[in-house]
């Protein structure tokens, strides 16, 4: 649900139905939900409100289920908490953007701000389904060097999507059919920098690919990180050399938190006692045993 409510964000703004509904948190004077007179614009946009409850509703089991987990995990709880504060937050943030004519740096805000719900859906889902391991078998860590570039890997991608709310602050596609302000920066000068980020994320990637020898879990999830990069990446060219159509737009904005989530994954799994309750206490038994 938090990776849909990107695309469906996305499809409300190639549509131009940012303003759909022109106010908020009723869609129009008077009306929770959208009219007749709102036309198609006003159900785009008003579907992606009503998404949102889906997605509180989905986050509500999350929070159940991770107090109902025996033995408690006040980590997994806490996390499943903090869905809900930016699900509302966000939720403000995307009025605030309709309030404002959709500014284009409160648009961006609203899209980093879903980015920040993809951190906290990936850690919860990364620490519901850690393991029991037995005792006898030790943490298995990779080389310090492979966990120093996981960090840079994963600052890198947050760079590239954040110079990406550039990229889109900048383009046509502002999210209504009305003019609306766009930001000061030149389309074609941040896309070339948005490229070469790109570019380089996938190259570290590669590095750190061959730095886990002998990791091949870790090495499953940089594979699948540099796979899903690189069809990013493509769909960022051939809609940056095609006039940007609509589709092709909507599909990027997907692709996005398809990496990010690939970049997360990654960096848990390389740096294994990070987020990981069971695994560090783990450690920190066998740390006991050897000291008696």
């Amino acid at each position: 649900m938090s990776v849909f409510i990107v695309f469906s964000g996305g499809v409300v703004r190639v549509t131009g139905s940012g303003l759909g509904c022109p106010t908020w948190p009723a869609c129009e004077p008077g009306s929770l939900t959208t009219t007749p007179e709102l036309g198609i614009h006003g159900l785009i946009e008003f579907t992606n409100r009503a998404l949102t409850g889906l997605l509180i509703v989905a986050v509500g089991w999350a929070i159940v289920a991770a107090r109902l987990h025996r033995p408690r995990n006040r980590g997994l709880t806490r996390l499943a908490w903090s869905q809900f504060w930016l699900v509302v937050a966000n939720a403000v943030a995307g009025g605030v953007s309709v309030l404002t004519g959709l500014n284009p740096y409160v648009v961006a805000l609203h899209f980093l701000m879903a980015i920040a719900l993809l951190t906290t859906t990936t850690l919860t889902w990364h620490r519901a389904r850690e393991r029991h391991i037995s005792e006898e078998v030790p943490v298995a860590s990779p080389p310090q060097a492979a966990r120093r570039l996981s960090w840079l890997l994963t600052a890198a991608t947050f760079l590239l999507i954040a110079v990406g709310t550039l990229v889109s602050g900048s383009g046509p596609h502002s999210g209504d059919s009305a003019k609306v302000p766009r930001m000061g920066f030149v389309w074609a000068q941040v896309t070339i920098v948005h490229a070469v980020l790109g570019t380089a994320v996938i190259v570290l990637a590669v590095v750190l690919f061959a730095v886990l020898r002998g990791f091949q879990l870790q090495r499953r999830r940089v594979v699948f990180f540099v796979v899903v990069s690189i069809a990013q990446a493509l769909v960022g060219v051939i809609q940056a050399t095609t006039a940007l159509p609509a589709a092709l737009v909507a599909i990027h904005l997907l692709g996005s938190a398809l990496v990010w989530i690939g970049a997360l994954r990654v960096l848990l799994d390389v740096n294994p006692t990070l987020f990981s309750t069971l695994q560090l206490a783990q450690q920190v038994k066998a740390a006991k045993r050897v000291i008696a």
